[in-house]
């Protein structure tokens, strides 16, 4: 049991630590809000993950690969992101970064944590991930029943939760180093990478 849980925990380290659209957007809001929208957007995606890799590690991937499932699923991923992009470059030219945030706290963090699901529900290529992983997880995980499997999900989703606060905090730290214009050159860096992840994301289709 130690073995599968350590490896899960690797295994979700890797997973959660790559550069991507979360991690873009979870900065974007983070130097804007601080902890709280940072973590939200990171923890929100977890979500996805979760549904993802259950349904990756119970070998139902392959539906995914049927256009009618995966074509529309990944247009509004694209859509979603690129929406994200024009708001991130907007918000970068228009918002004054000394000006209060309009909406209380709560609001934003919740709004942050719908965004950071929506992101990762709406990316089907997650499910292959999880469906290329189950050989090898099954290889860890041995002839062993649903406790093996339990023990390895909650490793991956502790090593994610982790992350979740490592990537929040630095977020934090980075935004108390920079200067304002700094913070929203950055915002606006954040914006035109959301956009080229939607481009990259729409190019799988093609």
């Amino acid at each position: 049991m130690t073995e599968i849980f350590m490896v899960a925990l690797w295994l979700g380290l890797v997973f959660n630590a790559a550069p991507g659209a979360v991690f873009s957007e979870s900065l974007r809001r983070g130097i804007r809000g601080g902890f709280g929208p940072a973590f939200a957007v990171q923890a929100g995606s977890l979500v996805g993950d979760a549904v993802w890799a259950v349904l990756g590690l119970a070998g139902v991937g392959a539906l995914f690969a049927v256009p009618a499932l995966r074509v529309p699923l990944t247009v509004a991923g694209c859509l979603l992101l690129a929406w994200l992009g024009v708001a991130g470059l907007r918000d970068a030219l228009t918002r004054k970064v000394s000006d209060p945030a309009a909406e209380a706290h709560g609001k934003q963090d919740r709004k942050a944590m719908a965004v950071g699901a929506g992101m990762s529900l709406a990316n089907p290529w997650n499910v292959v991930y999880w469906s290329g992983a189950a050989g090898g997880v099954g290889a860890v995980l041995g002839p062993g029943g649903a406790a093996e499997l339990g023990v390895f999900f909650a490793g991956f989703m502790a090593s994610s939760m982790l992350w979740c606060l490592i990537a929040a905090g630095l977020i934090v730290v980075l935004r108390r180093a920079l200067p304002p214009l700094a913070v929203r050159v950055l915002e606006a860096c954040c914006g035109v990478s959301l956009l080229v992840f939607a481009i990259l994301q729409l190019s799988r289709l093609i």
